[in-house]
């Protein structure tokens, strides 16, 4: 496993398909070359067996992870990266198969899958401790890494201690919001598969439509967020990763369910939008009750993008979470009204 950063030629290699030889050389990355990445954010390249894996860092301390949904890539933490960069050493992960990561056929995309690469992913960049933020169907693989690392601990690792220190959670995918519990299932399906690739080659359309969904107001969906999020699509491979992903979604969310008990330990931010389309709002209070030390936090009028919607109230609620300790009683309400 190496860890690399790419030039400018390479990602334009990388990005488009064009064949190039993997090299060790540590360069420089201008800022601004790639989607999402910007002043003090460096655009980086992890080997996973041969399959290159896309990340951006930026910032310096405690080190932080944030993952993102299905569909998305690192470019949803365009925002959130130069606020927390004085605070945490900020990895941003493009997972394999999304955005301008390499798209490796027959890896395991279940979520236990992903949450083990993500895992290894710490491992390689020889991280003992970290927090840990996933929004969506990258929430639900935050959970399952916090199993991971609260079962590791238990086995003896680390001197018996969680290298997991802080899990947020924004929107995530769980067993208790109803809505696509059905439609992802459906999709895994020879039918639903099929219209879905119809819809997405024969109507463009759609994926502005979808997106557009996501947020509560139109009003608030930032400039070059549609441009952004469509970026990756000019590699192939993307929807038969996003089908990969509904293949297990049922499975999945079982499995989901039934190690929830271990997270109980785990210090969590659950953070939601009241509008949110995707996730329902209404699972976070039953989701919430796994957690022993747990803050809640509802963003009125918000969608299932709230890092893009009203991302200077995120940005404070976040940081306030990870930077202040237990003892202090620091609530989310508070730190949004301040």
């Amino acid at each position: 496993m190496k860890e690399l950063s790419s030039g400018r030629e390479d990602f334009f290699a990388v990005s488009f398909g064009m064949s190039e030889a993997v090299t060790n050389a540590v360069q420089e990355i201008p800022a601004g070359v790639t989607m999402g990445a910007g002043e003090g954010v460096e655009e980086c390249w992890m080997d996973f067996d041969g399959a290159r894996m896309r990340y951006l860092r930026a910032g310096s301390g405690p080190a932080l992870i944030l993952l993102h949904g299905l569909m998305g890539y690192s470019f949803s933490w365009r925002y959130a990266m130069p606020a927390l960069a004085p605070h945490f050493t900020v990895y941003a992960p493009d997972l394999l198969g999304a955005g301008f990561s390499d798209r490796p056929w027959g890896i395991d995309h279940s979520m236990r899958g992903t949450a083990l690469r993500v895992i290894q992913f710490a491992d390689n960049l020889g991280l003992r401790s970290f927090d840990l933020l996933g929004t969506s169907r990258g929430g639900a693989v935050a959970m399952c890494v916090a199993a991971e690392c609260v079962d590791d601990a238990a086995r003896g690792e680390g001197n018996g201690e969680c290298r997991l220190r802080r899990l947020v959670l924004v929107c995530p995918v769980n067993p208790y919001s109803p809505h696509g519990t059905w439609l992802a299932p459906f999709f895994a399906t020879r039918p639903g598969a099929a219209m879905f690739r119809f819809a997405m080659d024969h109507m463009p359309f759609l994926y502005p439509y979808f997106h557009g969904r996501l947020y509560a107001d139109r009003n608030k969906i930032p400039p070059g967020s549609l441009e952004g999020y469509k970026a990756p699509l000019a590699r192939p491979g993307l929807f038969e990763h996003a089908l990969s992903i509904v293949g297990t979604w049922s499975s999945d969310l079982r499995k989901l369910d039934a190690l929830l008990p271990k997270l109980a330990p785990v210090p969590t931010l659950l953070m939601w939008g009241s509008k949110d389309p995707a996730v329902y709002v209404s699972s976070m209070e039953p989701l919430a009750r796994h957690f022993a030390k747990v803050q809640t936090l509802v963003f009125p009028g918000i969608g299932h993008l709230p890092y893009e919607e009203c991302p200077e109230a995120f940005n404070r609620a976040l940081i306030g979470f990870l930077t202040s300790p237990e003892s202090t009683g620091w609530t989310a309400e508070a730190a949004v009204s301040t």
